[in-house]
């Protein structure tokens, strides 16, 4: 007998579709069917929590960048340098003695002898640049800070490799600030170079130098001027303005980024408590010199001896360049984490005009030609009173990470219940099912005759068709129950009768 299978509609995706044919038996199939379908939900999981973790190994992350106007700034140091080391007028002859090979002078006296059979005392390197470099009491002939005036006595000295120099606003524990933006509202020095007492060339030597003018350099309070490299240049003869524009920039350490955390306490170089690029490098420069030579610079760190003028020529000035040249094997300066530096817009004008040269001739008691060729202008202020934050952050973090994964757990883990929760659903209607189909006892097939035609079930035919086969009936005889009533009146042979009864 057919069994009866429901055709009741059912969502598409739902696995209870298995159910609404419990007459079927609980073959692989379904099984198979489903436990596939299981896999083929895990699968897009797993990759994609693979996926996602090794998105997060890579450690990538996405840089920032705010603007943040605040109400006063600190002010920056600046650090100035005149180009020529050692004052003309200032050299000893023991200095040009001594100073020979670095100045290209010849070692002779005052009164043009030579003075190689003078004896002359050790050189202190020291004290010759301490002495012989440019005085800012000398140069400096006007000084204001936001309208206000200023001297020499609010520089602090600095040696570099220009000798000796100087800083305005240098302490980090009381830094100057402005609150306004806008030239005039910053530091306005004008300086004399004295050009007249740069050295003369008689040779060219490692530090012969052909320019006239000041190194200036812009930097925190926290790293030490790195003017040799980082510095710009600024012209007698004309009135710069510097521009400034703060930015503070934050980095990832490792594995995100590749910058330096400072360390509490800890002291790169004296006086600056913070780790810089410009302090590390200077410490690497230092001990490199130490290593080859023995001694130290003027402008290095450190309680070592200090070089005398021929180290300097023959074996500290060298070691200097290979250091450079070889910064990426000896000297590895990786970037702090928290850094402060200064974008700059530089333009300049010239100065001074016909009726103001006459006046600081006047002055300064000078010539034309002189304030012309020595005087200079420098004006350094705040383009506008906001900062730029740039800062890296993390892109992809471990709660990232886990809240992926969770969410992506949380999908496919239901689905997969789900499905087990159907497969298990299935079975118990397959079982109760089969449970049914057992107790119910098989009724027999009932005739119900219509009209005056004979009504035979199917097993009766077949079982009919199979008595057929045992006997012939004669021409004209039928099986009493395949006759119509109106057949009755004629006569039946004996034996398909027999046969009839028989079957």
């Amino acid at each position: 007998m057919w069994r009866r299978c429901s055709l009741d509609p059912v969502p598409a995706d739902d696995t209870r579709g298995a159910r609404s044919c419990p007459s079927l038996s609980l073959s692989t199939f379904p099984l198979f069917f489903l436990v596939v379908g299981k896999e083929a939900l895990e699968g897009p999981r797993r990759w994609k929590a693979a996926r996602s973790a090794l998105f997060y190994l890579e450690h990538p992350h996405v840089t920032t960048l705010d603007e943040e106007a605040t109400q006063k700034m600190v002010f920056p140091a600046v650090t100035i340098c005149n180009i020529n080391r050692f004052r003309h007028s200032a050299l000893t002859d023991a200095d040009i003695f001594h100073l020979a090979n670095m100045t290209g002078l010849p070692p002779k006296d005052r009164d043009g002898h030579k003075a190689s059979d003078l004896l002359y005392p050790d050189p202190d390197m020291a004290d010759i640049v301490n002495r012989t470099g440019h005085q800012l009491d000398d140069m400096l002939k006007n000084c204001s800070f936001s309208g206000e005036n200023c001297s020499a006595e609010n520089f602090t000295v600095v040696y570099t490799r220009y000798g000796k120099c100087y800083t305005f606003n240098g302490d980090r524990n009381k830094p100057r600030v402005t609150r306004q933006s806008g030239m005039g509202n910053g530091l306005e020095i004008m300086l004399d170079i004295q050009q007249e007492e740069y050295l003369p060339i008689w040779r060219e030597t490692n530090e012969t130098s052909f320019e006239a003018g000041i190194r200036v350099q812009i930097h925190s309070q926290d790293e030490p001027p790195y003017i040799h490299q980082l510095g710009f240049g600024v012209s007698p003869g004309f009135q710069t303005f510097v521009s400034c524009q703060e930015q503070r920039l934050t980095y990832l350490p490792q594995p995100w980024g590749s910058c330096r955390a400072s360390v509490k306490e800890e002291q790169i170089l004296p006086g600056y408590e913070s780790y810089s690029i410009a302090a590390c490098r200077l410490l690497c420069e230092k001990e490199a010199v130490v290593q080859n030579c023995q001694c130290r610079m003027v402008h290095m760190p450190g309680n070592e001896t200090i070089c005398s003028p021929n180290v300097y020529i023959e074996c500290a000035d060298h070691t200097l360049d290979t250091a450079i040249e070889d910064s990426q094997e000896r000297c590895i300066c990786p970037t702090p984490c928290n850094l402060t530096r200064y974008g700059k817009e530089i333009s300049m004008v010239r100065i001074p005009n016909k009726g103001s040269a006459r006046y600081l001739a006047r002055k300064y008691n000078r010539n034309e030609t002189y304030i012309r060729e020595n005087f200079l202008v420098l004006d350094i202020f705040f383009e506008a009173l906001n900062y730029e934050a740039i800062e890296q952050k993390k892109a992809y973090n471990l709660a990232g990470l886990l809240g992926d994964i969770g969410g992506q757990m949380g999908l496919f883990i239901g689905a997969s219940v789900l499905t087990v929760l159907e497969i298990l659903d299935y079975i118990c209607e397959v079982i109760r099912d089969k449970v049914a189909h057992g107790l119910r006892r098989p009724k027999p097939p009932l005739k119900k005759p219509s009209g005056s035609i004979a009504t035979l079930g199917l097993e009766e035919i077949k079982e009919q068709s199979s008595c057929e086969t045992l006997g012939h009936h004669s021409e004209g005889t039928y099986p009493t129950g395949l006759l119509p009533n109106h057949h009755h009146r004629h006569h039946y042979s004996p034996q398909g009768v027999f046969e009839d009864f028989a079957c």
